[in-house]
This record gives structure tokens, sequence and C-alpha cells, in this order.
């Protein structure tokens, strides 16, 4: 189930970040200022590189199997694209201040995503 839900969640949130980088450079140009418009980018940059990343990680379990750290990196992706990105769009869009908190700790769970990838690359990878 993680598999397929990690699947749809990176195909989904892929195309997403498209439709957002669209908004942002569309719509919102302009209309939002620079600096808004910045953060708006870089949620979008983030959320396409994590979904591809995501994407990654289901085939490294399709073709290896299910590894623990696997798993984790592909919650951690999925956590930290929500609330990081999630939380970067909200700023933007509501101007809510109480949302930046939020961004950091995304940020963690991205991180964390990368270091778990990291940890299966060291204990299954031969070479």
């Amino acid at each position: 189930m993680l598999i397929k839900f990690s699947f749809v969640f990176a195909a989904l949130g892929g195309g997403l970040a498209v439709l957002m980088g669209a908004l942002g450079a569309h719509v919102l140009r302009g209309k939002i200022e620079g600096s808004l418009l910045e953060t708006f980018q870089t949620a979008v940059a983030y959320q396409m590189y994590h979904c591809l990343a995501l994407l990654a990680v289901v085939v490294l379990m399709l073709e290896t199997g299910r590894r623990r750290s696997l798993e984790i990196a592909a919650l951690a992706f999925m956590l930290g694209v929500f609330l990081f990105c999630g939380s970067l769009y909200a700023l933007v869009f509501t101007n809510l201040k109480w949302f930046g908190p939020i961004t950091p700790i995304g940020g963690l769970g991205l991180v964390f995503g990368w270091l778990a990838l990291g940890i299966y690359g060291f204990q299954c990878l031969d070479g």
C-alpha cells in the first residue's frame, strides 16, 4: 500500500507543481510582491524536486523490495512536501505569518528523507 500511495502522491504532486508553476508565472506575477513570488517559486521547485525523488524511491522499492530505510525516505519526503511546500503556499495565499514556523519542520522532513535514502545506499548497495 505504501508503494502505491507514494507513487500516486508523487504523480499528483508533480502535476500540481506544474500547475502551481503556471499559476505563478501567468497569474501571480505582477499581482503579489516580489518576495512572496520568490517564496511561491521556492515551494514549486522543492515540490517538484521531492516528488521526483519520491518516484526514485518507489522504483527502488519495486526493484529491491521494501526496506525500512526506503519506507522512511518515502514517508519523510511526503510529509516534508506537505509541510514545507504547503506552508509556503499558505503563507503566500493568506499572508498569515504563523504558517512560517511550519516550513522548517517540513524542511527537516525533506532532509530526513535524503538521509534515509543515503542510509539505504550505504547498507544495501554494493561497490
